[in-house]
C-alpha cells in the first residue's frame, strides 16, 4: 500500500537534481558575473537571441586606463566564418553602446580608443551569419570620469579649425603577410553631452570605399568614441588604388577625405 507514495518521492528527487528551467549553460553565463550583463544583452543582442561566451573574440585592453578619456582596446575574431557585425559595448558606462563595425571585405579586426567613466567590462559581441552571436570580454579598471569631461580641444576651441579633417596610413604585412593594415584618424571633438554644458557632438557613420566607390568596410559611432578617434582595420589583401572616407556627424556635418 506504501509503494504509490514513492512515485511522488522520486519524481521530486528527480526534479531536484535536474537544472531549472530557462537556466543558463556554461557558454551563456558571463565570466565577468555582471549585473548589468543582462540587461544589456536583452537590449542590444535580443532577449531571444542565441547568445554564447566565446575564446575566439578577443579583447585586448590595458589592465587599468591611466587616461580614462582614451583608453585603447582592439577587437580580434579567429575562427567564426563569415562575421557581419562586430559590436562594442560597455557595460557601466552610462552611454553603453559605442560603435558598430562592419568588416564586409575587411578582416574580423579592429582597433580604436574610447571613453571610460567607471571600472567595467568591456565587450565585443560578435554576429555571424548565422544569426549568432558570439561575446569576448575584458575587464578594465579606472579611476573614471571619462565620459563626463569635455573635450580637450574644447578648451582652446581648436576644433573648429579642423573638423572633419582626415589623415591616414597604409601599413604592409602585419595582419596577414601579403595584406595591409589602415590606420585612419579623422578630427573631431566626439561631446558625450554629459559635462561642462557641452551638448553631444559625435560621428555617427563613417564609410571606407575604393576608387571605384565600393565600400570596403563601414563604422557606426557613438559619443563614448574618443576625440579625434583613430581607428585601424586589417585587411587580407593588398589595398590597391585611391581610397575615400566619407561619413557625417549628428549634426549633419558631412566627412569626407582622400586616402592616396
Amino acid at each position: 500500500m506504501q509503494t504509490p507514495t514513492l512515485i511522488p518521492w522520486l519524481l521530486s528527487a528527480l526534479l531536484a537534481g535536474a537544472p531549472p528551467a530557462g537556466a543558463a549553460t556554461a557558454a551563456e553565463r558571463d565570466p565577468l558575473g555582471s549585473m548589468q550583463w543582462p540587461a544589456l544583452r536583452d537590449e542590444f543582442l535580443g532577449a531571444k537571441a542565441k547568445v554564447g561566451f566565446d575564446p575566439r573574440v578577443q579583447v585586448h585592453s590595458p589592465a587599468f586606463a591611466e587616461d580614462p578619456m582614451n583608453v585603447p582596446v582592439s577587437v580580434e575574431v579567429q575562427g567564426l566564418g563569415e562575421v557581419e557585425l562586430i559590436l562594442v559595448l560597455v557595460d557601466r558606462n552610462p552611454i553603453r553602446k559605442v560603435l558598430e563595425f562592419y568588416p564586409l571585405d575587411a578582416l574580423p579586426a579592429l582597433s580604436f580608443r574610447f571613453k571610460l567613466e567607471q571600472a567595467s567590462p568591456v565587450r565585443a559581441a560578435v554576429r555571424t551569419r548565422d544569426g549568432r552571436w558570439h561575446v569576448g570580454s575584458s575587464w578594465v579598471e579606472s579611476a573614471g570620469g571619462g565620459c563626463s569631461a569635455p573635450a580637450s580641444s574644447r578648451s582652446d576651441g581648436s576644433w573648429a579649425q579642423h573638423l572633419g579633417q582626415v589623415s591616414a596610413r597604409r601599413f604592409s604585412g602585419l595582419a596577414q603577410p601579403s595584406g595591409t593594415r589602415l590606420r585612419l584618424r579623422v578630427m573631431h571633438p566626439m561631446d558625450t553631452g554629459l559635462g561642462g554644458g557641452v551638448p553631444a557632438f559625435y560621428l555617427k557613420q563613417l564609410q571606407l570605399k575604393n576608387a571605384q566607390g565600393r565600400t570596403l568596410s563601414r563604422l557606426k559611432t557613438f559619443e563614448p568614441v574618443s576625440e579625434n578617434p583613430i581607428f585601424s582595420f586589417d585587411f587580407a589583401s593588398p589595398l590597391a588604388g585611391a581610397l575615400r572616407l566619407q561619413g557625417s556627424d549628428n549634426n549633419g556635418n558631412r566627412i569626407e577625405g582622400a586616402i592616396p
